[in-house]
């Protein structure tokens, strides 16, 4: 008797070119569960939480939203924002109200170059490139601790504090995240980002606390960079990096540059894990709602097909995680790509052709 292995999906498109792309990544999925011979199911709940939502309620997501979503396995996200609803608004309202809430600490966000796709950097032409951003995704610049006053002494007197948090347990837990990550990699190392010269409270701390953790795994190399040299040497040597790891704020910004330089920031994929599994993690391609071609069915689906890639590992399936990324990597050699990336493919025929390197191939006579 076949034993299915059967993972609950909380679906959230959200807005605009999400919905296309979160669609296309589950058909993906039940591409790989129609292949399994029933090993393998997904069950997938969709959630009309978003910016429509707001225009309707009020608010981004259902106030008990969390307690619906907490026994799901994953959840697969699409994109945040639209013009009816300022951005931090949105984006605090559903997208960081859970991954807050559900403490996802560690954002993972892979650099990949894939062929047929052209990079902006000329180095990509004729060396390897592959590494990887760890986010730290719960703290930092991002914590949102803060906050405005002074409105009352009149036009241009008001103040406004945003705080940084940065403490040992939150730095340590990601550096030893970024370390185990690297051991699993051809090039073991982990390049850490930092600001201490200018930051002299939260970010010597990260430096002390990368450097106690380092201690523990020699095999390990190491480096520590300010983020302005990081940038720099993301485009300069990034045949140099592997594993790098980052504050909220810094590594937002680089994986943005280093999905860039891979072609478009409809390429990148991100996970963003509660690595102790007390709640769901929740998988999103990078790029936002794209105001501008939502409706035309024009948007790049492959960071959100990439991201479901990372799901499958989450769930262990290693190898259907694999096939996926190989049949993305089909699908771009064979000059199917979305005008962000230089073709005129359409999402429906990227996805088309993703799916059919998936599928079996029968021999010929």
């Amino acid at each position: 008797m076949i034993m299915t292995q059967r993972f609950s999906i909380a679906s959230i498109p959200a807005d605009r070119v999400g919905r296309e792309v979160v669609a296309a990544g589950r058909r993906v999925l039940e591409t790989i569960a129609e292949q399994s011979n029933g090993e393998i199911a997904f069950d997938f709940t969709e959630f009309p939480w978003g910016s429509d939502y707001y225009a309707r309620h009020g608010v981004m997501m259902d106030p008990h939203g969390l307690e619906a979503l907490k026994d799901f396995d994953a959840i697969y996200f699409g994109a945040v924002g639209w013009e009816n609803v300022p951005d931090h608004v949105s984006l605090w309202g559903l997208r960081l109200n859970i991954t807050q809430n559900f403490d996802q600490w560690a954002n993972i966000r892979p650099v990949k170059f894939l062929p047929g796709v052209t990079s902006p950097l000329r180095k990509a032409d004729d060396t390897e490139l592959d590494w990887i951003v760890v986010r730290e995704n719960s703290e930092g610049e991002y914590a949102g601790l803060g906050g405005r006053n002074l409105a009352g002494r009149g036009p241009g007197n008001e103040m406004a504090l945003q705080t940084s948090l940065f403490t040992e347990k939150g730095c340590e837990r990601i550096m030893r995240f970024a370390f185990d990550l690297a051991r699993t990699r051809t090039v073991k190392k982990v390049s850490s980002v930092t600001k201490s010269n200018a930051q002299q409270y939260g970010m010597v701390l990260w430096d002390e606390v990368f450097t106690r953790v380092a201690a523990d795994y020699p095999d390990v190399a190491t480096e520590s960079v300010l983020v302005d040299a990081m940038s720099a040497k993301f485009i300069l040597k990034p045949e140099d990096l592997s594993v790098v790891v980052a504050s909220n704020l810094n590594a937002d910004i680089l994986s943005d540059l280093g999905s860039a330089l891979s072609g478009s920031l409809g390429l990148a994929a991100s996970a963003n894990l509660n690595p102790e599994r007390r709640f769901p993690s929740m998988f999103e391609p990078v790029h936002g709602s794209a105001p501008d071609i939502a409706g035309q069915g024009i948007s790049n689906p492959i960071g959100a097909i990439a991201s479901a890639a990372l799901m499958l590992d989450h769930f262990g399936l290693h190898e259907e995680a694999r096939r996926v990324e190989a049949a993305i990597e089909s699908a771009t050699a064979s000059g199917q790509l979305t005008r962000d990336i230089g073709g005129t493919a359409d999402t429906s025929s990227v996805t088309d052709a993703i799916v059919a390197a998936l599928l079996p191939r029968l021999a010929t006579v």
